[in-house]
């Protein structure tokens, strides 16, 4: 066990610790405020205060990990070897940085609860983030500065053997329609084959009519390709599917459709299924309930994780809603249309409620890339190429690699060209470690 001894032992250092020791780096650890206790330990042990004690292994403490709600921080951003960090403590510690305070800084989202500028659906983007601004988003900086400070320890420790973590992949499926054309009702097949006449496509009305007449497969029915893949794969695919009522921007399938509770279910009995919540759900708990209820009526068990319709988060609002639902994960944590680290971070990390200044048992899954992200990159090569460097950044740290895919993304559309070869990039990539 790793002992710190500190001034004061505050929610935020329990919680940043715990997530850089027990969840990055697999070693226990405990806090003291007495000297004497710390200087009787005879194993790890560092010192996280203003002072230094003696000759142990100190870093200087930044006074965000002890301080209540928000505050204007200075923050100023520094290379540092391979990678940049900021909250500088100067050469006499340690590490040049205090990296728990940072980490601090980007998991607990606290950018995104001070003033900023939201897209058309309210999002945070990520050009707003210091990670983009400053050039880092592109790596897990957490758990990169967390092998550092492993580093250090071990010249301290020579004799302290670290536990070794793999490289973990989770392969998302995101299906907000699991059809074009199958299970829409009469009056929604009307809508769009008028609105096909009025437009002139007629290949989209010949296709509408073959799926319909059942002599031709559907565009988006890709799931007997995923599910044949998800056999060959060590890795579980988690779907989310999106079951809450038709709206402006949620145009799913009824949920009282049997074909498409089949579908759930037989997808279920292979990989995990997850809630994708409605766009208006996210402001409405009594929906939100409502659409928890109906999927593990489904999936006749407890709902365990979730995923916000659009990527959607309004902090902590959103979360605190789950929490209510006793929902055990997340995973809207990432960015749309920019690939990366939105917390910074490759390893699944517990909500901190900055305004109760409290650990809640939610556990973050952060994504790090989806399919629209990559349409960006116009041909094939470039498209690997980023792909790789992404899964490259994880694996450098052993991490757990989190892509967003859509059930769509696999279909025959000229958009998404190549995109099961790069799916298929992903899920051989572990062998290539």
């Amino acid at each position: 066990m790793l002992l710190v001894y500190t001034h004061k032992i505050s929610p935020r250092l329990k919680y940043v610790f715990k997530h850089i020791c027990a969840r990055v780096l697999g070693v226990k650890v405990g806090f003291t405020t007495k000297i004497e206790e710390f200087i009787a330990h005879d194993s790890l042990k560092m010192s996280y205060t203003k002072q230094q004690l003696g000759n142990e292994f100190f870093i200087k403490s930044n006074d965000i990990l002890f301080e209540q709600g928000l505050s204007d921080i200075d923050i100023h951003i520094h290379t540092w070897e391979n990678t940049k960090c900021f909250f500088s403590i100067g050469d006499k510690c340690a590490l040049p940085y205090d990296i728990f305070s940072a980490s601090f800084y980007l998991l607990s989202r606290y950018e995104e609860y001070l003033p900023h500028v939201k897209d058309e659906y309210g999002r945070f983007v990520a050009t707003e983030s210091i990670a983009y601004k400053e050039g880092f988003l592109h790596q897990p900086v957490v758990d990169i500065w967390a092998y550092k400070f492993r580093k250090a320890l071990q010249k301290q420790f020579p004799d302290f053997k670290f536990p070794e973590r793999t490289y973990q992949l989770k392969p998302i499926i995101d299906v907000p329609s699991a059809y074009t054309y199958k299970l829409k009702g009469i009056m929604r097949t009307l809508g769009g084959t008028f609105k096909d006449l009025f437009k002139f496509r007629l290949k989209s009305l010949y296709t509408r009519f073959g799926v319909l007449l059942g002599f031709r497969h559907d565009p988006y029915d890709t799931f007997k390709y995923l599910i044949n893949r998800q056999k060959t794969s060590h890795f579980k695919f988690l779907f989310f599917f999106l079951i809450g009522d038709y709206s402006t921007y949620d145009k799913g399938i009824n949920p009282n459709k049997k074909k498409f509770v089949s579908l759930i279910k037989h997808v279920n009995d292979y990989s995990h299924v997850g809630l994708k919540i409605s766009f208006f759900a996210l402001e409405d708990d009594v929906l939100l309930k409502k659409e928890k209820v109906r999927m593990e009526e489904i999936l006749n068990t407890n709902l365990k994780a979730s995923r916000q319709s659009f990527s959607k988060l309004n902090l902590p609002e959103t979360y605190r809603n789950l929490i209510a639902l006793e929902i055990k994960e997340d995973y809207t944590m990432g960015y749309v249309n920019h690939i990366g680290f939105r917390a910074g971070s490759c390893t699944p990390f517990l909500f901190y409620d900055l305004d109760y200044e409290v650990q809640t048992p939610l556990k973050i899954v952060p994504y790090h890339l989806m399919d629209y992200a990559l349409l960006k990159h116009k041909s094939l090569l470039d498209k690997k190429k980023v792909l790789n460097e992404i899964m490259h950044q994880v694996k450098q740290v052993n991490g757990e690699f989190v892509p967003v895919f859509h059930n769509y993304t696999f279909s025959d559309d000229t958009r998404w060209d190549g995109f099961k070869e790069l799916f298929n990039l992903v899920l051989n990539s572990p062998d290539e470690v």
